[in-house]
């Protein structure tokens, strides 16, 4: 078994191996274009604290996490509930937890600048002297701390401790990598579809328009016939089922008109597109589809042995994509149909099955990535999945698939959904402007079909 591991491995990392160093070179740029000062703030940071802390040996400890209560957001923005809000928390309770353990008591404030001089206030007219303040980088800078001896003669002199800065890049923080991966999750899903209809010498353009048909359905139903917030695991299964089940149907759709009726794909999934979108605005009036349970957030948020859902699952659908595309028949019979069409017609292979089969794929999984950001976003909207056709293409397109059909590779696909994604992360990163961003993703893509028709011409 490791054997074939170890043969598959290689198998990949050759084929794609220029692509792959692309990917590496590009973190390694951003990595050192985004160094900057860093101030942890987890459990580990929290226990760091707490020992700085009891080393002063102080009377009593004011320990402030700057929560706004009313907004439920930390002070850098992060709404609770997300990596950050957690880290915030993490790092109170290590600190509360390291020093209960010294035996020193620790006042706990959670709010805002208002609600720190509250609790300063009502400790100076108790009288009670404080050994330290400990806080996030960020709060150690509030006003209120700036004169505790004049303002609040009663407390003594407390230090105000905050985390021990360092130098590290913000594209390789842990927080900005999990971005990465949910950005890249729903279009790398899509992608697979996509590049089995590029294969063929296709293209389908109506992907994006079925994300969003596909998640409205899917939380319209919950909504309003599936219980709501209260709605349970199978019903919710069955809803979702039925969502991938429509964007399936306008797959095959799109198959059946361009098989049966010859019509060119560029013209029959732009229509598709237009009028898939308009069904989904009429389906929710232009509103979104909210009331989901929390638990339906599994596949897009939760975790499993640490690593996101969201990574299991495209693991596991392109090491299936990959099997299909080189084990079996149907594999075989894309390549051959997206080489020459007309000679796979005269050697035996039956085109249009193979044609329908692959919009039918390129339909269910974008119906199957419509479920996928719902599951994100908690919500079904008909404005997903704009823009995200040509986002898909372009990771096709730089995973190397010839848009003259009959050449690609999945994991060439996969290295291209990243590559699109670090471009557009390390933009965001490096505070480019958003016009500026589409001329860089532009010329990427131009670049791509450049390359991609200089090695058709010299059969490269």
């Amino acid at each position: 078994m490791s054997s074939r591991l170890g043969s598959l491995l290689h198998q990949i990392l050759g084929r794609e191996s220029a692509r792959l160093a692309g990917l590496l070179s590009l973190v390694l740029i951003l990595s050192v274009m985004t160094i900057r000062e860093q101030h942890d703030i987890d459990a580990s940071a929290g226990h760091r604290l707490a020992r700085r802390a009891a080393e002063l040996k102080p009377g009593k400890v004011l320990l402030v996490i700057p929560l706004d209560a009313a907004s439920g957001s930390t002070s850098d923005g992060a709404v609770r509930g997300t990596p950050a809000s957690h880290g915030f928390e993490a790092f109170g309770s290590a600190v509360e937890s390291s020093l209960g353990a010294e035996l020193i008591p620790t006042q706990v404030v959670r709010g805002d600048a208002r609600e720190v001089r509250k609790a300063l206030e009502s400790l100076n007219a108790s009288g009670q002297p404080l050994g330290a303040i400990v806080t996030t980088h960020e709060a150690a800078d509030w006003a209120v701390f700036e004169d505790l001896a004049v303002d609040f003669p009663a407390l003594g002199t407390p230090r105000v401790l905050s985390p021990e800065p360092y130098r590290w890049p913000d594209f390789l923080k842990a927080r900005n990598l999990f971005n990465i991966t949910d950005q890249i999750s729903v279009i790398a899903v899509i992608a697979i579809g996509m590049t089995l209809v590029i294969i063929t010498g296709g293209i389908d353009l109506s992907v994006g328009s079925l994300i969003a048909l596909a998640a409205v359905t899917c939380c319209l139903l919950i909504q309003n016939w599936g219980g709501g917030v209260s709605a349970g695991t199978g019903m919710m299964v069955a809803c979702s089922l039925a969502g991938i089940g429509v964007a399936a149907a306008i797959g095959l759709l799109n198959g059946g008109l361009i098989t049966q009726l010859k019509m060119p794909p560029f013209i029959v999934t732009l229509s598709t597109m237009l009028a898939v979108s308009g069904v989904a605005y009429m389906l929710t009036r232009g509103e979104s589809a909210y009331k989901i349970p929390q638990s339906f957030t599994w596949l897009g948020r939760g975790t499993m042995l640490g690593v996101p859902n969201s990574v299991w699952m495209l693991g596991a659908f392109y090491l299936l994509a990959h099997a299909v595309m080189t084990r079996t028949v149907w594999g075989r019979h894309l390549y051959a149909v997206g080489g020459n069409r007309e000679a796979a017609r005269l050697s035996g292979i039956r085109t249009e099955r193979v044609l329908l089969a692959a919009y039918l794929c390129s339909g269910l999984l974008a119906g199957f990535g419509g479920i996928l950001m719902a599951s994100q976003l908690q919500s079904g909207s008909p404005m997903f999945g704009q823009m995200y056709e040509l986002y898909v293409i372009a990771a096709v397109v730089v995973g190397g698939t010839s848009l003259s059909g009959g050449r690609g590779t999945m994991f060439g696909t996969l290295i291209g959904a990243f590559i699109i994604a670090v471009i557009q992360n390390g933009m965001n990163l490096l505070r480019v402007d958003s016009y500026m961003q589409k001329v860089v993703l532009g010329l990427v893509i131009l670049t791509a079909v450049g390359i991609d028709q200089r090695g058709t011409r010299t059969g490269g």
